[in-house]
């Protein structure tokens, strides 16, 4: 293979990777996740409850641990916690995660 055709794979690849949805959760299924959350979080205001207000969360420029709101971020925070968050690492599976997020996203 010549280095174009290599060069044009590789481009096309990383063209897909990045047009290739990050979560492919269920909002509806996120939605019955998060009563678990909004113990502590409102989901319908930037109001604190325990923890901070989630409306608009994918729209700020940063968490409340100061870091960019994405996607990665956000996973993290709810697999490790902290900040008097407990983690859902092992209390949530993969699929809720990703139903969580997709839910979180709609705020």
């Amino acid at each position: 293979m010549n280095r174009l055709s290599v060069w044009t794979v590789s481009l096309t690849l990383a063209a897909a990777a990045m047009a290739w949805p990050a979560s492919k959760g269920d909002a509806e299924k996120g939605k019955a996740v998060f009563e678990r959350c909004s113990v502590c979080h409102n989901p319908d205001s930037t109001e604190k409850k325990m923890g901070p207000g989630l409306k608009g969360l994918f729209k700020r420029d940063k968490l409340a641990s100061g870091k960019k709101a994405t996607e990665a971020n956000i996973r993290a925070r709810i697999d490790e916690g902290g900040q008097g968050m407990p983690a859902y690492k092992d209390m949530l599976s993969d699929d809720e995660k990703n139903d969580l997020i997709a839910y979180l996203k709609t705020l």
